[in-house]
């Protein structure tokens, strides 16, 4: 199949590609190169730099003649999203409806949309959240992810198209950048490599459903090979984990004895985020197989290499 990736330089839509390519994919990526890296794009895959709201983006689908859009490319990060939402909007909302109207166009009829499980459902008291729990965003990124989402499903009822969107829960791994789209695992990973003091915000006992982004890419490739699935679909473990519970078992990993400084709590922060993933299971077949000490060690191992470089 011809697929494109958008975002497909970046942390999980460059796994995303990897994992396509090894199934026999024809793969385009389409990225603007602001956050994702040349380098990190598969050697077999197609590159075509350039903007979800550049207007020779229809141009671009055309020549690459996708039969169907993985659109993983966003503005990922909820700290950004609050100090400069407009930038948050244009990106996630006009960008994808950009990628929408090219997609249109062009007469590709499949979107599989990388979005957000935490961030938009916001904080609940139902653990692990289903995806037809009510969405409640707490951050610009939250909205904008979610008004995509919509701007999806509109498309799809337009044109007669299928649109499949995928929540993931907190997704970590190699190549996640810890200045950049600040996952967490990234961040700690990096500090106790560098030997810099690691923060944690309030107490440490918020909790998280931390994703091996390979098992990510798995998922993904599992949404290609579904055309017929469409809807909402968390993509998560169903495991909770605390951020005290991380950073021991990363500083244990690094083999680093010192405790973390703590510091304040982070406005708007939410407390827990626990994701439902039946569904995913049971529509594509598709369930977490890597155990978080297992992809701790692996990303440990990753940013070894980097810090050595």
């Amino acid at each position: 199949m011809r697929l494109v990736v958008t975002g497909g330089a970046g942390f999980v839509g460059s796994h995303a590609v990897d994992r396509l390519v090894g199934d026999g994919h024809e793969v385009h990526v389409l990225d603007n190169l602001s956050t994702g890296k040349r380098e990190h794009v598969n050697a077999a895959a197609h590159l075509h730099v350039c903007d979800l709201r550049s207007p020779r983006l229809a141009e671009v689908l055309a020549a690459a003649r996708p039969e169907a859009i993985v659109h993983a490319a966003a503005q990922a990060s909820v700290a950004r999203s609050v100090a400069d939402p407009v930038h948050d909007a244009s990106v996630n909302v006009l960008g994808t409806i950009g990628l929408l109207e090219a997609c249109r166009v062009v007469g590709v009829t499949r979107v599989v949309y990388v979005s957000t499980g935490g961030a938009a459902y916001g904080d609940t008291h139902v653990l692990p959240t289903p995806e037809d729990h009510p969405l409640r965003p707490a951050s610009p990124y939250g909205v904008s992810k979610l008004a995509a989402e919509r701007w999806l499903d509109c498309w799809a009822d337009l044109i007669g198209g299928t649109a499949l969107t995928l929540r993931l829960a907190n997704v970590y791994g190699p190549r996640q950048d810890p200045a950049g789209e600040a996952g967490v695992v990234a961040i700690f990973a990096w500090r106790l490599l560098t030997g810099s003091p690691c923060v944690v915000n309030g107490d440490g006992e918020q909790t998280r459903d931390y994703v091996y982004v390979g098992d990510v890419a798995e998922a993904l490739a599992h949404a290609v090979a579904a055309p017929a699935v469409v809807g909402a679909i968390n993509i998560a473990t169903g495991v909770a984990t605390s951020v005290n519970a991380l950073y021991e078992k990363l500083a244990a990993c690094a083999g680093v004895a010192r405790p973390p400084q703590h510091g304040p709590p982070r406005p708007g922060e939410q407390r827990r985020s626990l994701l439902d993933p039946a569904r995913a299971k049971a529509r594509l077949q598709w369930t977490a197989t890597t155990p978080l000490d297992e992809g701790l060690a692996h990303t440990l191992e990753w940013f070894r290499k980097e810090v050595g470089r």
